[in-house]
């Protein structure tokens, strides 16, 4: 390790990172190849399949205690900038965005130029701070300005020049980048318990329970779990029926469920259970990916699928024609999965601990229970999970 990626690495050290999100950049190639092994204690790298998801990913993580980062090329703030205002910024979630600036300098595809070109107009328009770093000279702002951040619960992009790593880009080392990476932490599958299933026969089960019929159902077996639950009438049902301290109510990002749930596995040894939804799952499935490669054993994933977008009128969702959500989470490497339907069948799945990630798809009719909006401010809703989490 050398140069700009050993001064770079030294600063995140310093600060007390120990969780970043990546998607590759060419400029960056070299620092995201060393950043698995450069930390003297175990670093968690998470390689990322969309950067919104690296939103969710972090606040989970956040939630927990970690302290976060995310490093991305600059066009993919295009795919996290609802993310980050209505999740990072609206729960005061401290996040490090370190944005490789293409467009800017000695760029060669135009297609980056517009984007590179407007960013600073963009990360200004949405209330998020920015520093230039342009030159190793700037790169020595960044250890004091990350500490601040932390200390402020608030965001802050870093924009990397390409200048910074121009003399160490054409260093990588071609085999490191095209070995696969290591996952996370083991995962462990056992098919005695019944839950895993070798073959997928969806059609045999037919939905019986609305949403909120599941989760009365289900609500007894979240005790002492960490509950994420998906956004608008989802979450209000969930406070209706039975309001803990540990359950994280979405407000807003949609298909962020699984990636915040992810993130608090990876950060704590509570249990996680992830009530999330068939449109939400759409809107984010490499999500799924992301969970099977860091293969969490105290992470449930429950898919509510009634076909519909429940919070905004219950139009039709793609579920009700032709996708199969169990076959698409065993297709992105969820093993350990099944199909629910009836009472029985979802008490079973649900009070199964540890043995996953594990996905269970619980077919449901479409509807929504009329109920109230959830009492507790946003920040409330933070600072109880917090504290449970907190909590041997």
């Amino acid at each position: 390790m050398h140069g700009p990626e050993k001064e770079f690495i030294t600063i995140l050290k310093q600060s007390g990172v120990d969780l970043v999100c990546t998607l590759p950049c060419d400029r960056v190639k070299k620092l995201i190849e060393l950043l698995p092994t450069a930390y003297s204690s175990p670093l968690q790298h998470i390689p990322l399949t969309r950067e919104e998801e690296g939103v969710g990913i972090c606040a989970g993580a956040t939630l927990a205690g970690k302290r976060t980062a995310i490093i991305l090329q600059n066009t993919g703030i295009g795919n996290m900038i609802n993310a980050l205002l209505s999740l990072t910024g609206f729960y005061q979630l401290p996040l490090a965005l370190f944005i490789s600036h293409r467009g800017v300098y000695k760029e060669k595809i135009a297609a980056q130029i517009p984007m590179g070109e407007k960013l600073p107009g963009i990360l200004k328009g949405a209330g998020i701070g920015y520093s230039l770093i342009n030159t190793m000279a700037d790169m020595n702002s960044i250890g004091k300005k990350l500490t601040a951040l932390y200390d402020k619960n608030s965001m802050h992009a870093f924009l990397l020049s390409p200048q910074v790593w121009e003399d160490t880009a054409a260093c990588s080392d071609p085999a490191a980048a095209q070995a696969p990476p290591a996952p996370c932490s083991a995962q462990s599958i056992k098919a005695e318990h019944g839950y895993l299933r070798a073959d997928i026969c969806g059609s045999r089960l037919k939905p019986v329970f609305t949403r909120f019929e599941v989760l009365e159902t289900i609500a007894p077996y979240l005790e002492s779990r960490v509950v994420v639950c998906n956004l608008g009438i989802p979450s209000k049902e969930l406070f209706y029926i039975r309001h803990r301290p540990s359950n994280f109510y979405m407000l807003g990002s949609m298909g962020m469920a699984t990636p915040i749930g992810l993130g608090v596995a990876l950060s704590s040894d509570k249990e996680v259970v992830v009530i999330d939804g068939d449109g939400s799952l759409l809107m984010n499935p490499g999500s799924l990916a992301t969970t099977a490669y860091c293969a969490p054993d105290k992470l449930i994933i429950l898919a509510i699928d009634n076909s519909a977008y429940g919070s905004t009128g219950n139009q039709p969702t793609l579920t009700g024609k032709c996708v199969d959500l169990e076959l698409v989470a065993r297709g992105f490497g969820i093993q350990n999965t099944c199909k629910a339907a009836g009472k029985k069948q979802l008490i079973n799945a649900i009070k199964i601990r540890g043995e996953g990630p594990r996905f269970i798809h619980c077919l449901a009719l479409p509807g929504n229970k009329d109920v109230p909006n959830i009492p507790l401010h946003h920040l409330e809703i933070k600072r109880q999970v917090q504290e449970f989490l907190l909590t041997r």
